[in-house]
Formats: structure tokens, C-alpha cells, sequence
């Protein structure tokens, strides 16, 4: 998600707000992640709602105003103080409106999770469906499809899905999927699963393996890239046994190439260039 200065600042204020919601004991994170997210949804399909929210030339309180008169009924009280700051504030425009509002509700469901103990249980459920999605390019472009309908979309989520994952976990990927966007469900995916690790303060490390690992092993591979990279690290494996042996590992656009094959390649390079 890129925003420019003033939409940044927006979403700030629209954060903190949401923090002092959710610390509410009353408080439904879940709930409000689905609604703010419902929102997202509306606001996509109307071009002239969206628009209206986020126009700067009308006052903060008539745009509140506005909302209010909305989904007053329709949503919780939590929901509506969070939209309160959000079309109360200047944004860069329209869809950085819609972007930041869908960062809050993804943040919601994840304190959802959070409270519940589940956040790690949702983070790997996140990278299993992402890895299900990269491993079967049919589906990544039917779920990708700009011009196949939602509801389609949504029954195939569900019926892959449904009873096998947290309702957290199953609402992020129907979101994912529903905002693609011709910029493809496996990397919206991709930053869900990092935007879990980080509720930990963690970066995620994805471990390609010619062969299955230990505990053992896990532990010391964690250790050490605990200790490169100076904090924790959320591990992601999969076994390849076209690595010939070895490991791969990426962590965000840094790759460490210790298979067989990897170095292989290498060898190639170097000697092509002798």
C-alpha cells in the first residue's frame, strides 16, 4: 500500500483511533473488522460514495455527517467512531481513502486474533493458503480474474477453505480476493501473511528445503536468522527436492542461496565468466 503524505497522517489518526476502540472492553474487534471492511467493499463499487467521503473540499463534519447518516443502525458504535476519523480527515484521494480503510479493518480482525490466541494459528494458515494459491496457477488466475463475479469468487474460497480455517484467517483471503485488482491474489497473500508476523514483531523467512527438517534443525536455522537479522524471525517451509540439497531462504528481497542447485548455478556463472 503506497500513500502520500496527507493520506499517511489520515491514517495515523484513524490507528490511534481504532487502538482506543478496541481497548474498549465492550469492544468486538471481529465485528468492527467486518464492518470496516464491508465498508471497503461499498466504496469500492461506488465511485461517487467514495469520492464524496473523501472530498476536500467539503467540510470534516459534513463528511462525517455524511457517514453518520449512512450506517448509523447499520453498523456497530465502534465502526462508526473509527469511520468518524477516517472521512473526518484529509486523504491524498479516494482510493488511498478506501486502501487505508481496509488497513484498519485487516488490523481489527488481527487483534481479533490476537486476543483470542490465535494469531499465530491465523499466520500460518495464511502462508498454508498462499502456498495452495503460488502451487496451482489455475486457481491463482480464477481467484485473479477482474472480470469473473465476486460471489463466484467467494463460494470457491469457501468451499476450499471453509470449516478448515480460523473465521479470521477466511475473511482476510475473501478480502484479498475480492480487492485483486489485476495485482494478483498470491502477493496480496504474500503481505498477509507478513502483516501477521509483524503483530509479533516479526519478519518472515520463507525456507525452501531439498528435504523435510528436523525440529532440530528448525530451531538452529530460527536461531541464526534470529541473530543475522538482529530480531525474531517467523519461519515458512517448504520441502523442494529439486534443490538436489540444501536450503533456500528469502527474507523480504534478501535471498541466501545454499542448495545444491544454487551453487551449481553459481559454479556455471563463474566458470562461463573465466
Amino acid at each position: 500500500m503506497t500513500l502520500h503524505a496527507a493520506s499517511r497522517e489520515a491514517l495515523g489518526l484513524a490507528e490511534e483511533r481504532l487502538g482506543e476502540v478496541l481497548a474498549d472492553a465492550g469492544a468486538d474487534a471481529a465485528t468492527v473488522g467486518d464492518e470496516l471492511l464491508s465498508v471497503v467493499d461499498l466504496l469500492d463499487r461506488e465511485i461517487g460514495l467514495r469520492r464524496a467521503v473523501s472530498d476536500a473540499s467539503a467540510t470534516p463534519e459534513s463528511r462525517t455527517a455524511l457517514v453518520r447518516r449512512l450506517f448509523d443502525g447499520k453498523l456497530s458504535e465502534p465502526a462508526l467512531k473509527v469511520l468518524d476519523t477516517v472521512a473526518g480527515s484529509r486523504w491524498s484521494s479516494p482510493r488511498e481513502l478506501t486502501d487505508g480503510l481496509e488497513s484498519l479493518g485487516r488490523s481489527a480482525l488481527l487483534t481479533a486474533a490476537e486476543k483470542t490466541g490465535n494469531v499465530d494459528t491465523v499466520e500460518s494458515q495464511l502462508f498454508q493458503v498462499s502456498r495452495v494459491v503460488a502451487n496451482h496457477p489455475e486457481l491463482e488466475a480464477a481467484l485473479s480474474d477482474l472480470t469473473g463475479p465476486t460471489d463466484a469468487k467467494r463460494t470457491l474460497v469457501r468451499g476450499l477453505f471453509a470449516d478448515k480455517v480460523d473465521v479470521v484467517t477466511e475473511t482476510l483471503v475473501e478480502q484479498v480476493v475480492r480487492r485483486a485488482k489485476g495485482r494478483g491474489v498470491g502477493v496480496g497473500l504474500d503481505k498477509l501473511v507478513k502483516l501477521a508476523a509483524e503483530r509479533r514483531e516479526r519478519s518472515v523467512a520463507y525456507v525452501t528445503s531439498a528435504s523435510a527438517l528436523s525440529d532440530e534443525q528448525t530451531a538452529q536455522l530460527s536461531a541464526k536468522l534470529d541473530a543475522i537479522y538482529g530480531r525474531p524471525i517467523a519461519l515458512h517451509v517448504e520441502v523442494d527436492p529439486r534443490l538436489g540439497g540444501g536450503l533456500v531462504v528469502r527474507v523480504g528481497d534478501e535471498v541466501i542461496d545454499g542448495s545444491a542447485a544454487g551453487q551449481l548455478a553459481a559454479l556455471r556463472r563463474r566458470l562461463a565468466r573465466a
